[in-house]
């Protein structure tokens, strides 16, 4: 088919690859600049550079302009294809071609539309995660599903495994879907609205711990900041201390949320829970820090001696 495909970083630029290796005729290719945004630094393979290699026309822009929708009637798609694209397409866009627009996200929709699904899935404690191809409509991340895949989430997986195993399925349901629809072979699943979850884009400010959480959750939260992505924090002393592994605590400790409590295991307890004076909650175990200046280290080297609080 002749595809037109809007996309960016690293979850567009599988879609380009996949819409290429199948032998799609791709007309126009429309990405973002490359930001300075945190996350958008990361998992940042270039689409406008995979595309000019491949001969493929190139537009860069935050927003479809009148320029987009020229060149667009000019190339003539088929459809287009969608992945990751960050700012709303309007219907004169994704209506333009005749098979519509399919847009490919990465969650189990209708749950987790919007940004970030897979941190906020690991955050709310989700056993799966995947992707899911839809058709276009107007309404954000809701149109008719036309093909869904899914991995389970492991009890120890960080944000950084989850990505690798669904950018992964995003080859295989881009050209699934595509053959689904050349052939007419498909009956489009409407979403249950009623299930439906919409998420903000996450900022720095989304990565700072509460202690009033429970120990569980922080300990996702954790996982769901892993490497390469910006680190759960907290302070300490005047110092922003960023948290790169952590557990939940064998122990049951009580107290006051975010007092440095106790060693164990390999690292130092803190208190954690809204209810914690009652002295049922397991507290998160902090094993692995990094400094202000870069320096990592064993929680046990930074928080020498016990007392004190985080995070105020």
């Amino acid at each position: 088919m002749r595809v037109a495909m809007f996309g960016y970083q690293t979850w567009g630029h599988r879609t380009l690859r996949a819409l290429l290796d199948a032998g799609h005729e791709v007309v126009l290719v429309v990405t973002h600049p490359k930001s300075d945004h945190a996350y958008e630094k990361i998992w940042s393979d270039s689409v406008a550079e995979l595309a000019r290699e491949n001969g493929v026309p190139v537009i860069e822009r935050n927003r479809p302009d009148d320029e987009v929708a020229a060149r667009l009637k000019e190339a003539e798609p088929e459809i287009i294809v969608a992945n990751n694209w960050r700012t709303w397409l309007p219907p004169e866009i994704f209506n333009l071609p005749p098979r519509g627009t399919l847009n490919v996200h990465d969650s189990l929709l209708p749950a987790y539309a919007g940004f970030s699904p897979l941190i906020w899935a690991l955050i709310n404690g989700e056993n799966e995660v995947g992707v899911t191809a839809h058709m276009m409509n107007d309404e954000l991340d809701a149109g008719d599903i036309i093909l869904q895949r899914a991995v389970e989430v492991g009890p120890r997986d960080t944000v950084t495994d989850l990505f690798h195993r669904t950018v992964d399925l995003i080859a295989p349901v881009v050209s699934e879907a595509l053959a689904k629809l050349e052939s007419g072979d498909y009956e489009p699943v409407p979403q249950d609205r009623s299930k439906a979850s919409f998420f903000h884009k996450r900022s720095i400010e989304d990565s700072r711990i509460d202690w009033t959480w429970p120990a569980e959750d922080i300990d996702r939260l954790v996982r769901a900041q892993s490497d390469p992505y910006p680190n759960a924090f907290t302070t300490h002393k005047g110092q922003t201390i960023r948290v790169i592994k952590a557990s939940v605590s064998k122990g049951r400790y009580g107290g006051t949320p975010g007092r440095i409590f106790i060693p164990e295991g390999e690292g130092v307890v803190i208190v954690a829970g809204a209810d914690a004076r009652f002295g049922k909650n397991h507290g998160l175990v902090i094993e692995r820090v990094r400094l202000e200046d870069g320096t990592e280290l064993p929680a046990t080297q930074h928080f020498k001696a016990m007392g004190g609080y985080l995070g105020r």
